[in-house]
């Protein structure tokens, strides 16, 4: 997190916010039907917040493909349809237990909700994501529940050799480029692995010097920030002389519900969050300068938490005024 160095400085210890990864791999044509561990991995990405689409654009006679040949938008295609297909069989499988049900009862929201699989199987036999469609606000409490592998947001990361990462240039690109297009427009970030890997191997002054001679950077930065904010993380930060620390939160968090990620505590007796802005702090350059500058903010429950925000949070618990 660029910046947070310069604030923490007088802390002991720093508390950096973190992106969970895992790798999920063996996806292969009729994954959906079980095919190479199909259902495990598929179940696997069931369980994740949003999914980080990695494609091979680079040839070596030393790394096998599964289809012995390099085409990356031949991937996108085979594993976009496997999840599709996972989808349209659950969706399958969801409506057959709502007509049961609906047998059985008269209960309206029953109706409602084996309307909204069926436009949400429809959808998908179409051949689109879930994630594209333009969906009513009630159909989306009820798709939530359901944890569509479609209904995840996508980053497209292009893995290529370190060559054509550092000029730039890859003839699978453009090919990506447009298919993502015309799927969604989602965010596409170029990287190589072979120089992560290089510059995870060395030191941090080496990795400096490397990536200034050869004019390239890591692009794992960006690759976590988008990341982030494709899955709708924001972070804010609580500072003291002992520890700075980062927190995560969902965007549209409100300041209960902040502090609540602390302790629950904090989130049942909140009395008020106090606020100031990273940016500000960073300008002035002292909590006591934001103060004077009037930028130093007292937030009360309706306040939502911005991305950044210093929170000195106030609460509290029955059995004594807790602060």
């Amino acid at each position: 997190m660029s910046g947070l160095n310069g604030f923490a400085t007088c802390s002991n210890q720093k508390v950096p916010a973190f992106l969970e990864i895992h790798d999920i791999a063996g996806l292969v044509k009729g994954a959906h039907e079980g095919q190479g561990l199909g259902n495990s991995f598929l179940s696997h990405i069931r369980a994740v917040d949003g999914i980080f689409h990695v494609l091979r654009a680079f040839e070596d006679p030393d790394i096998i493909h599964v289809d012995d040949s390099v085409d990356p938008v031949r991937d996108l295609e085979v594993i976009s349809a496997e999840l599709r297909l996972k989808d349209v069989e659950f969706m399958e499988r969801k409506i057959e237990d709502l007509e049961k049900s609906m047998k059985r009862s008269n209960d309206k929201q029953l109706k409602i909700e084996h309307e909204c699989c069926l436009k949400v199987k429809a959808w998908l036999e179409d051949g689109k994501d879930v994630r594209l469609g333009e969906w009513k606000a009630a159909d989306v409490e009820i798709l939530n529940t359901f944890q569509l592998l479609t209904a995840k947001p996508v980053v497209y990361l292009v893995n290529m050799n370190e060559k054509d990462y550092q000029r730039k240039k890859n003839k699978f690109l453009p090919k990506i480029h447009a298919w993502v297009q015309e799927h969604g427009g989602e965010t596409i970030i170029p990287f190589s692995c072979a120089l992560e890997r290089n510059l995870a191997d060395i030191s941090a002054d080496e990795a400096a010097k490397y990536c200034e001679e050869n004019k390239v950077q890591s692009a794992l930065p960006k690759i976590i920030k988008t990341g982030f904010s494709a899955i709708n993380l924001i972070y804010f930060f609580t500072a003291g002389p002992d520890e700075v620390k980062c927190w995560q939160i969902r965007r549209h968090t409100k300041a209960p519900q902040a502090a609540g990620a602390i302790h629950t505590d904090f989130e049942r007796g909140f009395i008020c969050a106090e606020v100031m802005k990273f940016e500000d702090l960073k300008e002035l350059g002292s909590e006591s300068a934001v103060k004077a500058g009037g930028k130093y903010k007292q937030e009360g429950k309706t306040y939502v938490v911005q991305d950044g925000d210093i929170i000195f949070f106030k609460f509290n618990v029955s059995g004594g005024g807790k602060k």
